[in-house]
């Protein structure tokens, strides 16, 4: 199977080229877009350093215009597309727009914290021939509530090209990755196929090919709750198929990368949303989240989840008869 990646066009000659391009992908997430400008804004070196804009996706629900009116005061750019096309075609709009040397796509709904451009730049210039920086994140919820932090790379610290440590786990998040604009015109945009996991491969690839760093410095916010795409995706486990979509990308493109152990990820993760789903009562994603582990588990798995169902029923069954 071939899998397409869109190529992303050199700056026009005669352009302005900034050191940055902070693209902020947006679709109806308004209310949290203020606290993403402004977590830039008070990082910001000027207009002459520093190109943002948020491209809005044809959101409906509310005015990210108004926002960038109030908070951007001028200064931050903004695009509306004619269309929604989804979250990965926005993502290529945001670098086809770019002019910047390093580009940062910073989600409507994410921030950074203070220090985060100044670091990334820093390690930009000690490590002029990578194309992958990033810093360390924290997930926090609708309520800026910090759930738990990233974990640290440590075969990425000193840079490097060995993608291993994401070929099973995503350990940075778009808030927390910047990727040189001239990697993306030698080496394409994001797969339009893959949708939760476009990330995933674009780290991947970047590093993989061109090399990358990772700091230890926390330095970026990702926000996870239940209106974003992860938590839609969740609920129906389109996020599993689509894992296993990337996990066929990188089968094919690395040698030591095991479809058994990226299939048991997966069987995993759904088995655990299925399990959270069930706890919270809501038994359509539950039951979505459990179809998916099924398709996925191994025979001796699911033989063993048989027998727990029957001795949970026999459990029910006696304790209402003997009550």
């Amino acid at each position: 199977m071939t899998h397409f990646v869109p190529p992303i066009s050199p700056v026009p000659e005669g352009s302005h080229r900034p050191l940055w391009s902070v693209m902020i992908p947006a679709f109806n997430c308004a209310n949290y877009l203020r606290r993403t400008l402004e977590s830039v804004l008070a990082q910001d070196p000027g207009p002459e350093q520093m190109q943002i804009e948020v491209v809005d996706d044809c959101s409906f629900s509310d005015d990210p215009e108004a926002v960038v009116r109030e908070i951007g005061k001028g200064r931050v750019q903004f695009y509306r597309k004619s269309r929604n096309e989804g979250v990965v075609a926005n993502f290529n709009t945001c670098l086809q727009r770019s002019r910047g040397e390093l580009i940062h796509i910073l989600h409507g709904d994410d921030c950074v914290l203070p220090g985060f451009y100044r670091e990334i730049h820093s390690l930009s210039l000690d490590h002029p021939n990578l194309a992958f920086f990033a810093t360390r994140h924290f997930t926090i919820n609708e309520s800026d509530v910090i759930s738990e932090v990233s974990q640290r790379v440590p075969s990425l610290e000193t840079g490097g090209t060995d993608a291993k440590a994401f070929h099973y786990f995503t350990a940075t998040q778009f808030c927390s990755t910047v990727i040189r604009r001239s990697f993306f015109e030698a080496h394409g945009g994001f797969m339009p196929e893959l949708v939760h996991t476009a990330d995933g491969e674009m780290w991947t690839r970047a590093i993989a090919l061109q090399g990358g760093i990772v700091s230890t410095q926390v330095l970026s916010c990702y926000r996870n709750f239940e209106a974003n795409d992860t938590g839609r995706l969740m609920r129906s486990a389109e996020n599993i198929r689509d894992l296993e979509r990337l996990h066929a990308v990188l089968a094919k493109r690395f040698e030591d990368f095991s479809l058994e152990k990226g299939r048991l990820r997966s069987a995993n993760l759904a088995r655990s949303q299925a399990e959270f789903f069930q706890r919270r009562g809501e038994a359509e994603a539950a039951e979505a989240n459990f179809a998916m582990w099924r398709e996925l588990a191994t025979p001796k798995a699911r033989r063993r989840e048989s027998r727990k169902r029957i001795t949970r029923r026999l459990h029910r069954f006696l304790k209402s008869v003997f009550r």
